[in-house]
């Protein structure tokens, strides 16, 4: 059982930065591949990006690339997703889950965190 809790969101400007954190419960958070996904009001919740367990791999949804990166800490059993060059459209609540392997569809995830609310003014 892992229980994830997300963190760092807020209002910002476009062209801000924010940095989301998601920590997570217990011993085996190593053995996870962690996610990021937003959901916009109206809209389906869809992937941002996603770490395998060790960090060594990451993946991007292509809107996001070059702006967010995905970076995890085991020893602190945290994820982050640093959000640069925001934009209005990157609106959302933010999730982290936790799944047997990375995915691009919240299927492929075991676990979810509260998610936290991200609003970029124009």
């Amino acid at each position: 059982q892992v229980q994830l809790v997300e963190s760092g969101g807020g209002l910002v400007q476009a062209g801000g930065s924010l940095r989301l954190s998601c920590a997570a419960s217990g011993r085996t958070f190593s053995r996870y591949a962690m996610g990021w996904f937003r959901q916009a009001p109206g809209k389906e919740r869809e992937f941002v990006a996603a770490t395998s367990w060790s960090g060594g791999s990451t993946y991007y949804v292509d809107f996001v690339k070059g702006r967010f990166t995905i970076s995890r800490d085991n020893a602190k059993n945290t994820v982050y997703l640093q959000m640069n060059s925001l934009k209005p459209e990157d609106t959302a609540v933010y999730y982290c889950a936790a799944g047997s392997k990375t995915s691009r569809w919240p299927e492929g995830y075991d676990y979810w965190g509260q998610g936290t609310q991200v609003t970029v003014s124009s």
